[in-house]
């Protein structure tokens, strides 16, 4: 199989900086803490944030900072976020906003910069300082820079996921914010883009026009943060039976397997997982092993939900049901996962991948939607 490489840009990671502050009042508790994670390049760079109040429950909430350079956001994911100036206002979206004591909630964003790119140091909870500088005082304006917002209505059971989208926030011809087209070999006639006219929720999709052969492959992808196990939900929807030959619909880069692939896809019209570091496959490529796996369902919104163990460990469910031949529990199965447990498989993947890669025959045109990854089980 050929080797199929991120999608998306290359990037230098920098550890998350953790600000811990208090009230106003001498020897109050602390009130929020927050942490601050930069993924840079040269020009730009994406921030994943968790805010965690450290007061008494709130039913909304809103975090404020201000750059000290020149720092431009272009787009943000799970929370309503507000640019102006160097000043930046984000505020929780319907689903997210009620957090207890000790509760935290995620975002992220992406921006261009020059120059220096600093960690902000004057994170505000609810108008008060996370430094203990006592509550904080702004001038709205009337010039917003960015504004980043979804309909208001998470994915179905998106519950506390890192990565939750439904594209509504999408207003360009192709994904952007978190995501990035592309492929690492040639794209030929693979396309991406934003489709208006069908969606599992909402009014949005992400579509992939999968042409056959090696020289059309196309994803969209985003990095994965943390470690650990992940849980992973998506529904995808598709117009053309899987073929005979092998294809990829899901590609995620592990870097416990010297930064090869672990792919989802198809083979002898089912579903299966493919490593491509060995080409090892699950279930394994038997009649009898691909009788335990499924077709993808066509013309109907699939949800496919799965989770990778650090272990070693791989589950997979097919619109709510578990996929029998899609499964590696640690003990070898003829015609499962005997081939996959020849070698020892520690995965760490870092990165998620949709799209469409076809190493020969099949073609298909697929959407994507409701894209949901967590520390925890994702429902349908």
């Amino acid at each position: 199989m050929r080797n199929l490489l991120a999608a998306v840009a290359a990037v230098v990671s920098i550890a998350g900086l953790v600000v811990i502050g208090g009230t106003s009042t001498a020897g109050a508790a602390p009130v929020c803490a927050v942490d601050y994670k930069l993924n840079q390049w040269a020009t730009g760079f994406t921030a994943n944030v968790t805010v965690t109040n450290q007061s008494a429950p709130v039913t909304s909430w809103n975090l404020t900072w201000t750059f000290a350079g020149n720092q431009a956001i272009s787009s943000g994911w799970s929370a309503d976020v507000k640019q102006s100036g160097t000043r930046v206002t984000v505020s929780n979206l319907p689903w997210n906003g009620s957090l207890g004591t000790g509760a935290s909630a995620q975002f992220g964003f992406q921006a261009t910069y020059s120059g220096t790119n600093e960690v902000p140091t004057d994170f505000a909870f609810n108008g008060v300082s996370c430094s203990g500088d006592g509550p904080t005082t702004t001038t709205t304006s009337t010039t917003t820079t960015t504004t980043t917002t979804t309909t208001g209505v998470p994915p179905v059971g998106c519950g506390t996921a890192a990565l939750c989208d439904d594209f509504e926030q999408q207003t360009g011809a192709t994904p952007a914010g978190r995501w990035t087209v592309g492929a690492a070999n040639c794209t030929g006639q693979g396309a991406v883009s934003i489709d208006n006219s069908v969606a599992h929720s909402g009014s949005k999709s992400v579509r992939v026009n999968g042409a056959a052969g090696y020289c059309n492959h196309i994803f969209f992808g985003t990095p994965l943060t943390g470690s650990g196990t992940v849980h992973g939900r998506f529904y995808v929807r598709h117009t053309t039976a899987l073929p005979a030959a092998h294809v990829t619909f899901m590609a995620m880069k592990d870097t416990g397997d010297a930064g090869k692939d672990l792919r989802m896809g198809g083979q002898n019209a089912a579903l299966q997982w493919n490593r491509e570091s060995d080409d090892a496959t699950l279930p394994a490529q038997s009649p009898q092993g691909v009788a335990m796996s499924k077709p993808l369902p066509t013309g109907q919104w699939n949800c496919v939900q799965f989770t990778v163990d650090p272990a070693g460990r791989l589950s997979t469910s097919l619109n709510g049901a578990a996929v029998e031949g899609l499964q590696v529990d640690g003990v070898p199965t003829p015609d499962i996962d005997q081939q996959w447990l020849n070698k020892t498989w520690r995965p760490a993947v870092t990165d998620l991948r949709l799209g469409w890669e076809s190493y020969g025959d099949g073609a298909d045109t697929l959407w994507y939607d409701d894209v949901a990854v967590g520390s925890s089980p994702i429902a349908c």
